[in-house]
């Protein structure tokens, strides 16, 4: 199988990201940096570890000084400040310099962290993602955005640090549990709903193939997500604009995460297709898309497996005021208002910072299975008579 490059196009900070099989088997011809002689240091967790011990016995003997592997527990509750801390302090014990590289081998969880410890340690090092997992190939391996959660919320604490480079296996996928799998379609299709209908067409018919691992699908459907985030952080690396529209669904989704505990019950991409369906039925009830769209687009999440409405989480003991204060530790708060992601339509996305509180109430009502106060019906019938009155 041919190995396919995209390279994000960021200055001196330029990086190339290899899509392939079996690229773990020769994973020294995608480091950029010389390895001879030089300290690595793998962060990976319990589940990937095989990979991880593939890949530093693989190094070892390549003429490398140190290759030391961390492995960590595996799930979201490892992104926090005391994982941040074990980490930061077994790569000082074990005598990183500058000169050091770090790999990160996993899913999104270890890719952040291991991230956001290298961007700290020694006021920053080298690191290459190697990411091991559909969600994280196709976005939280790509762009810089490294960090941990805290009480308060989903990546609170973190910093924009670029790896050097990123390698994709697509062999990793094949032992990962048919639910994960899922979570990081949910991020495809994301890029789909954000700008490019034709792309969110195409998997209507071809999702299936990419969720049986159908080798060219799952190239392709590689490709597309990393070359769509490309376009999108050589425009806005920092998230000043633009880099916001990646975050669809994801207000509401770290919300339902963060209510949830991070105890496995709710997986990232489960969160992230929940809230998409919830930012397409706000824009809806705002008069921006059809009807006909939020049920395009829930049919097809649905049909993928996932869920689409926060009702599905099992044993969430939440409600409208608790995820709406939730919300309110978003990232995208300014000057007190919270900035949301919209559709006009599949594939136009825009931000949104005047958004009626009683409409985003009524879509957490909704999708906890409870009645809503106001649709957009309702809103054209209020509209409709206040004119007649004038």
């Amino acid at each position: 199988m041919e190995t396919k490059i995209v390279t994000i196009n960021l200055d001196a900070r330029a990086y190339d990201i290899f899509i392939g099989h079996s690229l773990l088997f020769r994973i020294g011809d995608f480091i950029p940096q010389n390895l001879e002689g030089r300290n690595v240091f793998i962060v990976t967790d319990k589940n990937v570890e095989p990979y991880a011990a593939r890949v530093r016995s693989l190094i070892a003997d390549s003429g490398a000084g140190i290759c030391d592997l961390k492995v960590l527990p595996a799930g979201e509750k490892t992104k926090s400040f005391k994982h941040a801390q074990e980490v930061c302090t077994w790569m000082l014990a074990g005598g990183i310099n500058r000169d050091s590289l770090v790999l990160a081998i996993g899913g999104g969880v270890i890719g952040d962290l291991t991230g956001f410890c290298a961007s700290i340690v020694m006021r920053g090092v080298p690191y290459v993602q190697v990411p091991t997992t559909l969600l994280s190939q196709v976005d939280s391996s790509v762009g810089g955005k490294t960090g941990i959660n805290t009480a308060q919320g989903k990546n609170l604490v973190g910093s924009f640090y670029q790896p050097t480079a990123v390698i994709a296996d697509i062999e990793t996928l094949e032992t990962l549990p048919r639910r994960e799998l899922l979570s990081g379609y949910a991020e495809v299709v994301k890029y789909g709903l954000i700008e490019d209908a034709g792309f969110f067409t195409w998997l209507e018919t071809n999702g299936t193939r990419v969720c049986n691992l159908d080798q060219d699908a799952v190239s392709h459907v590689l490709e597309a997500s990393c070359k769509a985030k490309a376009r999108v952080v050589q425009a806005d690396e920092l998230e000043h604009g633009r880099r916001a529209l990646l975050n669809l669904g994801h207000t509401f989704g770290h919300a339902l995460e963060s209510e949830a505990g991070y105890n496995g019950t709710l997986l990232h991409g489960e969160a992230v297709s929940i809230g998409i369906v919830m930012a397409f039925d706000l824009s809806y009830r705002m008069g921006m898309c059809s009807q006909a769209d939020v049920e395009r687009v829930e049919q097809h999440l649905s049909a993928m497996g996932l869920p689409t409405r926060a009702a599905a989480i099992e044993d969430l003991n939440t409600s409208v005021d608790a995820l709406v204060a939730a919300m309110g530790h978003d990232k995208k708060i300014k000057n007190g208002k919270l900035t949301f992601v919209l559709v006009s339509g599949i594939g136009e996305a825009f931000l949104s910072d005047d958004v009626a509180s009683d409409l985003v109430r009524d879509v957490l009502r909704e999708s906890l299975g409870g009645e809503t106060k106001t649709t957009q019906k309702g809103i054209k019938e209020r509209w409709k008579s206040a004119f007649s009155s004038l």
